[in-house]
């Protein structure tokens, strides 16, 4: 039997042929794999962050009833309330870390800070959430139907927690409302998650609107505005109400200057910033936006839904404050021209000025002008003409 010997150079020869191929072989499987290796294939992650009393109830909802989403509200609340720290910031890596957990559906979180023996309805505003009203939850509320609140607490509360982890990790969507974020930074180590895919909707709203809404609301917010300003305590006096609205427009120029103004990598494209009033003048349309932005469907119950909560009658009382009912949605966001004091408008105009050139909102400088609702108060938004950033050190930080 002849034998074929192999000499050196067709030993190389054959060595770096099979290297070619190999590398070639590579370059193609590369090719049909997608570009971005940190998104995961699962579920999508939204953090919808905004402040007190800017709207972000309704567009909580707006996602909540959405047949593809778990939605929380404001998890962070339970930090707030249970563990006692002097303010905001000392409290900032406790929440990062209860919505990481909450978002991979690891409801075990939630230990340090509920009853050991727990029910759904230990959840802060558990009945706003549909999916905790319907299956595998509850079996109340069909998915592609809108839950009912008063409903939901009586039928839908159970013990622990296993349904809601359940629940959530059946949706290709979880999304949580929050209000308890003043930074970005805070959100960099969930952005920089292999297993995550976090997209963040930051919700704003003229800061005048939210002085008045805030006012109608003061008792409820007297614990929030402590931490806020960094004390354990604080009284409702005029000044602390205005260094509480100066420390949210800065944390939303700080916000919205990070993600726009040489935005690290990791976060470009999974930023989005809406203004309420937007929101208000075309409902339909901003919020199909935000659906897409979040890779989800608008659908014809859904829009139903949208403009029967935004074409009701009135602004809504004092007692609704929290609640999602039927209102005029342009008549609540044009409400402080009428009904707040000039001198207040002033005084929001002057802490937060900053802010609202950054975001589109024109200053009034009379009462006559504020009383005048033909003439309007937004403009397009003027990127980057003010900055609360204290720079060098803070970048060099970030870099």
């Amino acid at each position: 039997m002849p034998r074929c010997k192999l000499t050196v150079p067709t030993v190389v020869f054959l060595a770096l042929l099979q290297a070619v191929v190999l590398v070639l072989m590579f370059g193609w499987s590369s090719r049909l794999l997608p570009c971005d290796s940190r998104k995961p294939q699962g579920q999508v992650h939204v953090l919808v962050l905004s402040s007190w009393r800017s709207g972000s109830s309704f567009l909580g909802q707006a996602f909540s009833q959405h047949p593809s989403v778990f939605y929380l509200m404001e998890p962070s609340w339970h930090v707030w309330t249970t563990l006692q720290m002097p303010g905001a910031s000392a409290l900032r890596m406790a929440v990062r870390d209860l919505i990481r957990s909450i978002f991979q559906c690891d409801m075990s979180v939630m230990d340090s800070y509920m009853p050991a023996q727990r029910n759904v309805s230990n959840l802060f505003m558990w009945s706003h959430s549909r999916a905790l009203c319907s299956p595998p939850a509850c079996s109340l509320t069909p998915r592609h139907r809108f839950s009912n609140e008063t409903e939901c607490k009586k039928k839908c509360d159970r013990y622990g927690l296993q349904g809601a982890e359940e629940a959530c990790r059946s949706y290709s969507h979880v999304v949580l409302k929050e209000v308890r974020f003043l930074d970005l930074e805070s959100l960099y180590p969930l952005l920089q998650d292999p297993t995550m895919d976090l997209r963040i909707i930051h919700l704003v709203r003229d800061p005048r609107a939210v002085a008045r809404s805030r006012e109608q609301s003061a008792k409820a917010l007297v614990k929030d505005n402590a931490l806020v300003l960094e004390h354990r305590t604080t009284k409702l006096e005029t000044d602390a109400q205005y260094r509480v609205m100066q420390e949210i427009c800065r944390s939303h120029v700080r916000i919205h200057e990070r993600a726009m103004l040489k935005p690290p990598d990791f976060l470009r494209g999974r930023y989005k910033m809406v203004r309420y009033e937007d929101i208000v003048k075309d409902s339909l349309t901003e919020i199909d936006r935000m659906y897409r932005f979040v890779g989800l469907e608008m659908t014809e119950a859904l829009q139903d839904w949208i403009y029967r909560v935004t074409h009701g009658i009135g602004k809504g009382t004092k007692k609704e404050a929290f609640q999602i009912t039927s209102r005029n949605a342009a008549d609540v966001s044009q409400a402080w021209r009428t009904t707040l004091a000039h001198d207040k408008v002033r005084h929001v105009q002057e802490v937060c000025k900053g802010a609202m050139s950054l975001l589109g909102y024109r200053t009034v400088g009379s009462d006559k002008e504020q009383k005048n609702l033909d003439l309007d108060l937004l403009s397009p938004r003027e990127r980057y003409q003010f900055s609360w950033l204290p720079s060098k050190t803070d970048t060099s930080n970030n870099k």
